[in-house]
């Protein structure tokens, strides 16, 4: 049957307050401390690897929630200006819209968030109308919406049932716990998971050691893992064998939502047929081209932009 998108998003939406480079450790004691740049960007791991595929050109939509405010209301303009359906962006009358800070250093970044919507969030907030209309589902951010989290494998199991693929980016765990057993009931409905290299370390609780090991040890559950690995671009991983690509050589202004944009590159690419290793190899570009502004959206790739960004670099550094 058709669908009306290529991919609904379901996770975290709110503005980021960019701030950096820090060029020394972050002080109190009522210190203030000056920053070449500061800017107010859409955030949310959701919010950026949805804007990030529909400049890559996939129809989309996202479900997420957001407060009655001046906060949600940039939100889902900045979104709709990316050509992000807004219409599953619900308001939630009593609690505010999430905010982050994100202060920046060289190629690391502290990042500081007051939840808001994010735990109330549930899967009241996903229509089954997109879940029956949407060839992938992507949702983000596993540890922040707790209420969406436990709900996750009866709406991905329903996502299957209506022939679409789905998509996991945990993100970082504020509390350190990695809920192995919340996401041993997910991740048999997970075709693609894409965490970042810490993050795939710390799912496996430190059973292996190095990343391609983690990669292999969580592909061995299931999914397809593609792993964010900083300048070093992406790893691929199916269980048997693992791929690597490398990214591209950036001078970045900052990585925010780097890995968010590398998720939208290898979904992208995935719905569009290519094997692991070209979607991988799309995904570590989209990741790195994402880098050249500030935030998490400025600066993300067309489909044609990174096509020929893989083909540059592959022609300069043939393997």
């Amino acid at each position: 049957m058709p669908h009306d998108f290529d991919l609904l998003v379901v996770g975290d939406a709110n503005p980021d307050v960019v701030l950096g480079p820090l060029d020394a450790p972050l002080a109190f004691g009522q210190r203030e401390q000056l920053v070449a740049s500061g800017g107010l960007t859409l955030g949310g791991s959701a919010a950026i690897m949805a804007c990030g595929a529909a400049r890559l050109g996939l129809r989309v939509a996202l479900a997420a929630r957001v407060g009655d405010d001046g906060a949600g209301r940039f939100v889902r303009d900045a979104l709709a200006a990316r050509g992000v359906d807004t219409g599953a962006l619900g308001v939630d009358p009593g609690l505010p819209t999430p905010l982050t800070a994100v202060l920046t250093r060289g190629d690391d970044r502290a990042i500081l968030t007051a939840p808001g919507t994010l735990a109330a969030t549930g899967p009241q907030d996903v229509p089954p109308r997109l879940l029956a209309a949407s060839r992938h589902v992507h949702t983000a951010s596993y540890f922040l919406l707790p209420r969406l989290a436990a709900a996750l494998p009866g709406l991905l199991r329903t996502a299957h049932g209506h022939g679409a693929t789905t998509s996991l980016d945990t993100n970082d765990d504020p509390a350190g716990a990695w809920d192995p057993d919340g996401l041993a009931a997910v991740l048999p409905h997970i075709d693609i998971l894409l965490p970042n290299a810490a993050e795939a370390r710390a799912l496996v609780g430190g059973a292996v050691s190095g990343t391609e090991a983690a990669a292999g040890a969580l592909a061995a559950r299931g999914p397809l893992v593609a792993v964010k690995d900083g300048a070093a671009g992406g790893l691929a991983h199916d269980g048997h064998a693992p791929v690597r690509a490398p990214g591209l050589a950036v001078r970045p202004v900052d990585t925010v939502g780097a890995g968010d944009s590398f998720d939208a590159g290898f979904v992208a690419a995935f719905l569009a047929g290519l094997p692991t290793a070209d979607a991988l190899a799309l995904a570590a570009v989209c990741g790195s081209l994402s880098t050249r502004a500030p935030g998490g959206t400025a600066a993300q790739p067309t489909w044609d932009e990174a096509r020929a960004a893989v083909t540059t670099r592959n022609r300069e550094n043939p393997s």
